[in-house]
C-alpha cells in the first residue's frame, strides 16, 4: 500500500505530496527519464515544451505499462524542463497534473535546467513507481493526512491552488 503524506507543518503542496511510504518487501520500479521521442528516435514538438511534455507523459505511461505499473502508482517524479522562465515550468506541470499522474498525488519535484541529453529536448521526468502484485488492483493506493497516525493533519491536496515561490507545480 502506498501511503501519500503531506506534513502539517509545511505549506501545502498544489498537486503533490510531500512524501511517499511504501512497507518493505513492496515490488518497486525506477524508471530512466522518460523523454519526448518518437517511436523512430526523434524529437516530438521541437522547441514546444508543451508538446514534449505530453509525449514525456505518454512514453512514460509506455514504461509503466510494460513493468505492470501505471500513472496511480507512481510515487515520485523529477520533471526537468529547458526553462528560466516559472510560466515555462508552470505550463509543463499543468500538463502533468491534467495527465492524472499527479492524482495520487505523488511526491515531485520541478527543476528548470539549462540542457537535457538530445539536441532540441526540453523536458524529461524520471519515476519511482510502486508495481501492484496480482492482489491489488490499480486503484488500491491510500494517502495520510498527518504523517500515517490517523489525525486530522489537514487534506493532502491545496484546493486553492496556491502558487510555490511564484510558480505553479
Amino acid at each position: 500500500m502506498i501511503q501519500r503524506v503531506t506534513v502539517p507543518a509545511l505549506f501545502p503542496p498544489p498537486a503533490y505530496s510531500h512524501a511517499s511510504v511504501v512497507e518493505a518487501g513492496t515490488k518497486l520500479a525506477f524508471l530512466a527519464g522518460a523523454v519526448p521521442l518518437d517511436e523512430r528516435g526523434e524529437i516530438v514538438g521541437p522547441g514546444d515544451p508543451v508538446r514534449q511534455a505530453e509525449r514525456v507523459i505518454a512514453n512514460l505511461r509506455a514504461q509503466l505499462q510494460a513493468v505492470g505499473s501505471d500513472l496511480a502508482h507512481v510515487l515520485t517524479t523529477e520533471v526537468y524542463v529547458v526553462s528560466t522562465e516559472p510560466a515555462t515550468l508552470s505550463a509543463v506541470w499543468e500538463v502533468v497534473e491534467n495527465s492524472g499522474l499527479s492524482e495520487g498525488p505523488h511526491s515531485s519535484t520541478l527543476l528548470g535546467v539549462a540542457c537535457l541529453g538530445y539536441t532540441g529536448q526540453l523536458v524529461e521526468i524520471t519515476a519511482t513507481a510502486v508495481v501492484p502484485d496480482d492482489r491489488e488492483d490499480a486503484g488500491s493506493t491510500g494517502d495520510a493526512r498527518d504523517g500515517g497516525d490517523g489525525g486530522d493533519g489537514g487534506d493532502t491536496r491545496n484546493a486553492g491552488g496556491a502558487a510555490d515561490a511564484g510558480v505553479r507545480r
